[in-house]
């Protein structure tokens, strides 16, 4: 029996993503493929009161329209180097550009918005970017880097300035097309080269430039939708950072393939809100926000004791019903799921574990929570979990068409993961000793991901080898494995643990933590106490010398340290370690 246990969804075959974008627009032509707000004023450049702006539509037939316009007007730019990179938030301008780029005039260079002037300069001039499309918000850091990025002889920006609009580009595009020039549209496309170059989070000295082709993408994009139904009924809500390969393929890409609805969320403090706004059934997260959407269900759940037994009552009753194939959740949480605006079907988690308890949590009110596992350089998925086959505490099931092993496996089976596949990137940019590095003679792309492949064929992920604490005896130990087990108790909101060495020269595991002031407020010993006091020192000390209990000795906590802020984040809500 196949280890997917039923049968694979069936997808359209695409050989490129011109190929993708046309049969789309044949497909879907008067459908709506994004709802966005007011996209007459952003035409016209004039600002927009988001919140207060209902959702309009754009459809396919009109997103191509765009898209071929856009392209024209690139060709005849007339520049040597066909590189695009795109600056700002998530909005159909990007979508726009990314496309145009892509489908016939040469590589797009996603880049961080929350990216530091020095590192943006840095990163423009090692794509060799020659056109730059940026958003009005970050006008400020476009006015600091123009006179030392020589090398971008076009900057265009999607809020009406002094450089070239967007949408005058779009106009002359279109009279490009009407008067009879469509060389665009023919443009060849070689779907094994690189037309993506992706940055690796880190430093400028640190970060990769990831070469991705059409067909990493394509490849990827049929296989992960073979294993998790989506189709064009489906509403998304974009809330992830769009220039990150995860939200990229799998929540813009991916969209387009399969004929969905994109609504761009406004910011992260709207999610409810424009959840409720376009009905969203489908969602992409990282752990934190779908952590932080459980904490706050239970918190009301539970506030009051007659409300909290109602809760419970409920629980008990919806998984026994289950038991007998009757699912009554949705019926039976209706308030819950009205908070998400009532139409979310499923959540999707990546970018990093998250806990096994929470997607239960989440399961047990009636919403379809799976994660999956990728990496920038396999455009990025290599495993996922199935939407009607799944193990909570797995990163999922090797895609369709990836093989994946274990290196050098220790004596419980772990050790580096390695995938294999027609999604695995074409190299790193002009660093060929990092290539040979990553990618082995067989194909094998090392992740740097520690894990074990179960007997059922899910791949369990433990840990980053860069952060493998190994003792003066030879033990290993992950670090991830104790913070989560630290930020199991609500006084953690969160943790780092490393090793240090102690004055007899031995490794010791010590935790740096950032209490959460909700949870210490909400704690009838320690309300009013601040974030380091001595009291929730001590209490956090006594929970975690219980813990210790549960582990094996040389795994124990030995030193632990408060902080009064959050840790340092990435755009995608992973803490930096240091």
């Amino acid at each position: 029996m196949s280890i997917y246990k039923a049968p694979l969804y069936d997808v359209r075959k695409i050989d490129d993503l011109r190929d993708m974008l046309e049969q789309s627009i044949k497909l879907y032509a008067d459908k709506t493929a994004y709802l966005i707000k007011d996209p007459i004023a952003a035409r016209s450049g004039k600002e927009t009161a988001g919140d207060k702006k209902p959702y309009l539509p754009v459809t396919f037939k009109q997103y191509g329209k765009d898209v071929k316009a856009l392209g024209s007007y690139f060709m005849k730019t007339d520049l040597p180097n066909r590189r695009v990179a795109i600056l700002g938030e998530t909005r159909y301008e990007w979508y726009v550009s990314y496309m145009a780029t892509v489908c016939g005039f040469g590589v797009v260079v996603p880049l961080d918005k929350e990216l530091p002037d020095v590192e943006l300069t840095s990163l423009l001039e090692r794509s060799e970017a020659s056109i730059l499309i940026y958003a009005g918000s970050k006008q400020k850091s476009i006015d600091a880097i123009r006179d030392k990025v020589p090398g971008v002889k076009l900057f265009i920006s999607m809020d009406k300035n002094e450089d070239v609009f967007f949408w005058d580009c779009i106009k002359e595009g279109n009279a490009i097309r009407s008067g009879g020039d469509l060389q665009y549209d023919k443009a060849p496309i070689d779907r094994e080269a690189m037309n993506i170059l992706l940055f690796t989070s880190g430093t400028t000295a640190r970060s990769k430039a990831v070469m991705l082709s059409h067909k990493n993408i394509c490849k990827n994009l049929m296989a992960m939708c073979s294993m998790t139904y989506i189709d064009d009924k489906d509403i998304f809500l974009s809330v992830l950072p769009i220039h990150h390969t995860y939200e990229c393929t799998c929540g813009f890409l991916c969209q387009l393939y399969r004929g969905c609805t994109v609504a761009v969320c406004e910011g992260l403090r709207y999610i409810v809100q424009n959840l409720q706004e376009s009905k969203a059934t489908m969602i992409l997260v990282v752990p934190l926000m779908l952590e932080m959407f459980y904490k706050r269900i239970m918190k009301a759940a539970l506030a009051e004791p007659k409300q909290a037994r109602k809760f419970k009552v409920g629980l008990g009753l919806t998984k026994a019903l289950m038991a007998l194939g009757i699912d009554k959740r949705k019926k039976v949480f209706a308030k819950i799921h009205d908070m998400f605006g009532g139409s979310i079907r499923m959540m999707i988690a990546g970018g990093a574990a998250i806990s096994p308890a929470v997607l239960e949590g989440m399961q047990a009110l009636g919403f379809n929570c799976i994660q999956g596992y990728g990496l920038t350089e396999c455009a990025p998925i290599l495993a996922l979990n199935r939407d009607i086959y799944y193990k909570n505490e797995s990163a999922g099931l090797p895609l369709p068409g990836v093989d994946m092993k274990i290196l050098s496996p220790d004596e419980n089976g772990i050790g580096e993961i390695a995938g294999r596949g027609d999604n695995v990137m074409i190299g790193y940019y002009k660093n060929e000793e990092a290539t040979k590095e990553a990618i082995d003679d067989e194909g094998f792309y090392h992740t740097g991901d520690l894990g074990r492949i179960d007997k059922d064929g899910f791949v369990i992920i433990t840990g980053r080898k860069a952060n493998l604490i190994v003792t003066k005896n030879g033990k290993n130990i992950f670090p991830e494995e104790i913070e989560f087990l630290l930020t199991e108790n609500p006084l953690i909101a969160e943790a780092v643990v490393s090793g240090v060495r102690n004055d007899k020269g031995d490794i010791e595991v010590a935790a740096e933590i950032f209490p959460s002031q909700d949870a210490i407020d909400a704690d009838p010993e320690l309300k009013g106490e601040s974030l380091t006091s001595s009291r929730v020192q001590a209490k956090i000390d006594r929970f975690v010398r219980e813990m210790n209990h549960n582990l094996a000795t040389y795994k124990y906590v030995r030193k632990i340290t408060l902080r009064d802020t959050e840790f340092e984040k990435t755009t995608s809500r992973k803490i930096r370690r240091h």
